[in-house]
């Protein structure tokens, strides 16, 4: 595996399941690599994920009073959950870039704005 991008700087979908399909098949993970697996290890991953927000309360969007190193570690956290999505997506062949946009126009079909009870203010 070369290069953390493609070279315009985007990261795409397609691009993290490639290194993801690269990086297991140098290991030798594949066989390891069942969607229950895959399911179980990004549980555990959202549980760190979980456990870095417990006892901060309510938190501002931009985490503006947290430390850099609070949010490099939330963004390695965040980074694995990612990463096991984007491979258990890849292992049972759903193309999730494609089920992501068919889920946000069926969720605009089944909560419309202007069915929106905090239309005008705060939202959720």
């Amino acid at each position: 595996m070369t290069g953390i991008s493609e070279s315009d700087g985007t990261v795409t979908l397609d691009l993290l399941k490639n290194k993801m399909a690269d990086f297991a098949k140098e290991r030798d993970w594949d066989r390891f690599h069942s969607p229950r697996n895959l399911l179980l290890a990004m549980v555990g991953e959202v549980g760190e994920v979980s456990e870095i927000f417990q006892w901060k309360g309510e938190v501002p969007k931009g985490l503006p009073d947290w430390k850099e190193e609070e949010k490099v570690h939330l963004g390695e956290e965040l980074s694995d959950v990612l990463l096991y999505l984007v491979r258990l997506s890849d292992i049972c062949d759903i193309d999730l870039g494609q089920a992501a946009l068919r889920k946000i126009e069926l969720n605009a079909l089944k909560y419309p704005a202007s069915h929106s009870q905090l239309k005008g203010s705060e939202t959720v």
